[in-house]
């Protein structure tokens, strides 16, 4: 493994580490956050589809997490074709949660709170980084010439 790919293959590991991570704490947003008596006072449907979808978005996380750790060397490599696929995949997931972080969230949720700004300018910069990750695996090429 080249310097390029042992490093990409770190980087990956730890987006896979943080992926895991945020699958957990996105569990606890309703707790930590304390939106509890706004979604006791949503309508029922409203409050089973927000809590279907933080799950999935849990159980999506941990998929990518542990297919990223488990496969960081293949992916790093380029050495399967599914790889370039998949790594697209996952980085254009993280690329639009980014973009959505700054333009569809209102500014309101976060500004003039210090934690919340400091979480929100955090959670863009790993969301991105994430993004930046998975596509340099998506387009590295092993040596030799490419897939």
């Amino acid at each position: 493994m080249n310097p390029f790919e042992s490093n990409l293959s770190c980087l990956l590991r730890t987006a896979a580490f943080l992926q895991i991570g945020i699958a957990i704490l996105n569990l606890f947003l309703v707790r930590l956050l304390g939106w509890r008596a706004d979604l006791q006072r949503a309508p029922l449907l409203l409050k089973e589809v927000f809590q279907v979808h933080a799950w999935f978005i849990s159980v999506t996380l941990i998929i990518f997490g542990t297919i990223t750790w488990r496969f960081a060397e293949v992916l790093a490599a380029n050495s399967d074709p599914i790889g370039p696929w998949l790594a697209a995949g996952i980085g254009g997931f993280w690329a639009l949660r980014t973009v959505l972080q700054v333009v569809y969230y209102s500014s309101g949720h976060w500004r003039g709170n210090p934690r919340r700004t400091v979480a929100h300018l955090l959670l863009l910069v790993i969301y991105g980084g994430f993004a930046i990750a998975y596509f340099a695996a998506a387009v590295a090429r092993p040596p030799g010439g490419g897939l």
